[in-house]
């Protein structure tokens, strides 16, 4: 009879021990993401600083490109991701704050970024590309340089965001990796105090492309893989 109790206390006491790691890892894992749907419905052609204290201005936000052969505005494209990527990373357990959750607003790239630096641990700014050349495609990320005169002490932890939310989106979903670019006049970016991304998801300029964009499987496959970086990125 002792024995007997004596395996169901060890038993207990195992549940227990996993039970409180398991709640441990919940907790940790309560990281907050700030997801910026880029543009909106209606362009903003004031300007505002592009950094803190700057003297050069920039229209404080556009309304992006759209689709050649869809026709969609890259607006509802950002927005339509930007919802699927935070179902996505509420399942794994991470907090979100979403900077716009419908397309007729009016909010400055500096106030999206300043919205993000309250709430948030990163930031990933959602868009995508559209160039002259029609046969372009393929997904890339922008993140601030090591000499950014505003953000300069956030570049490695942004360089490590984007190479993992990235990679991760361009596996999950085939898309070309076309590599990171380092910019350092982007207003959005230059306000932020947290890590911060900029991933463009594809061309909408190339029809192939601008079609799959439109697709709501592939638009899970690239929320799904985002989040498989931001997994990756703190160390899940």
């Amino acid at each position: 009879m002792k024995k007997f109790i004596s395996l169901i206390l060890c038993a207990a006491l195992s549940i227990s021990v996993f039970t409180a790691a398991t709640d441990s890892k919940a907790v940790e894992k309560q990281k907050i993401i700030a997801i910026d749907a880029g543009h909106q419905a209606r362009g903003n052609s004031s300007t505002e600083p592009v950094g803190p204290g700057a003297q050069t201005k920039k229209a404080k936000v556009s309304s992006g490109t759209s689709g050649v052969s869809t026709k969609v505005p890259e607006y509802k494209l950002t927005l339509a991701v930007a919802k699927k990527l935070k179902k996505e990373l509420v399942s794994r357990g991470y907090k979100v704050v979403m900077i716009r959750t419908k397309n007729d607003v009016n909010i400055s790239n500096k106030e999206r970024a300043l919205k993000a630096n309250k709430k948030a641990d990163i930031c990933i700014r959602l868009h995508a590309d559209g160039v002259n050349n029609s046969s372009v495609y393929g997904a890339s990320a922008l993140c601030p340089s090591s000499k950014n005169k505003y953000v300069a002490k956030l570049s490695g932890k942004s360089k490590k965001l984007s190479e993992y939310v990235l990679s991760e989106m361009c596996k999950a979903s085939g898309a070309k990796n076309r590599g990171i670019s380092l910019r350092d006049d982007l207003t959005g970016t230059n306000w932020s105090t947290i890590p911060v991304t900029l991933i463009e998801m594809g061309f909408m300029t190339n029809p192939s492309e601008d079609k799959k964009l439109q697709s709501k499987s592939y638009q899970r496959k690239l929320a799904k893989g985002m989040a498989e970086g931001v997994d990756r990125y703190f160390g899940y």
